[in-house]
């Protein structure tokens, strides 16, 4: 977690910048607040709010803000201030939509050029997870750590691309993803964590075969339920 500047909003802690900008550093601590939920989906906020919140600068806050619209995070009203973006259908399908049109091509990558050491050490992750989870209620941590595990995959998955394009617009993706759940004050389940992960087994016993074309059937079909269950948050 990023940790905030000093208490002067105007004089943030150099260490804290490191290699990059003032207005990267916003960038930054916006988006670890809205997942921390000290900035709420759908609020309004001004400028200085903004300021006294996150600890930096207004002048490189407003080139991050500017980028925070671009990305599709909030929207700067002249009069009313900032919008900060709420989850709604056309989000969750717009994402689902965007991983699954990048994640066709990887899979099938996937499928004809990773290790089966790899495969394998994936597939025994998954068989831990639901031995972990079975029959349990899962606490908080637990469950982020799954989604972590959830969404380590796809990530893996798309890597398989070398394409860095590819790989960046794929976790912007994700993060709206995050976004959704968030909101919806998701909380995985053991049920629907058993669910995820053997529908990614299905996707990997495809890919052990070395049939792209059975793990690209079997992803959509993992992705089709995906988005079933998060368009039932709404």
């Amino acid at each position: 977690m990023l940790a905030l500047a000093s208490a002067n909003p105007a004089e943030p802690n150099s260490a804290d910048v490191g290699g990059g900008s003032l207005s990267d550093l916003a960038r930054d601590r916006f988006m670890q607040a809205l997942f921390d939920r000290r900035l709420e989906p759908g609020a309004f906020v001004s400028q200085q709010d903004l300021v006294r919140l996150l600890g930096v600068p207004v002048g490189p806050l407003r080139d991050a803000l500017r980028v925070l619209q671009t990305e599709g995070w909030l929207t700067i009203h002249a009069r009313s201030g900032i919008e900060l973006r709420k989850p709604d259908f056309t989000l969750v399908r717009n994402s689902y939509q965007l991983r699954l049109i990048l994640e066709r091509a990887a899979i099938r990558t996937f499928a004809e050029i990773a290790s089966v050491e790899r495969m394998q050490e994936i597939e025994e992750q998954h068989h831990a997870a639901i031995d972990r989870v079975r029959g349990k209620e899962l606490t908080v941590d637990a469950a982020r750590d799954l989604e972590e595990m959830d969404f380590g995959f796809h990530i893996t998955v798309v890597s398989m691309l070398d394409n860095p394009l590819a790989e960046t617009a794929y976790k912007q993706a994700q993060r709206f993803v995050q976004l959704v759940r968030l909101d919806r004050e998701f909380r995985l389940s053991s049920p629907i964590v058993i669910r995820t992960m053997n529908e990614h087994l299905d996707i990997l016993r495809a890919c052990r075969q070395r049939d792209p074309q059975a793990a690209e059937a079997a992803l959509e079909v993992h992705f089709a339920r995906a988005m079933q269950r998060a368009i039932g948050f709404f």
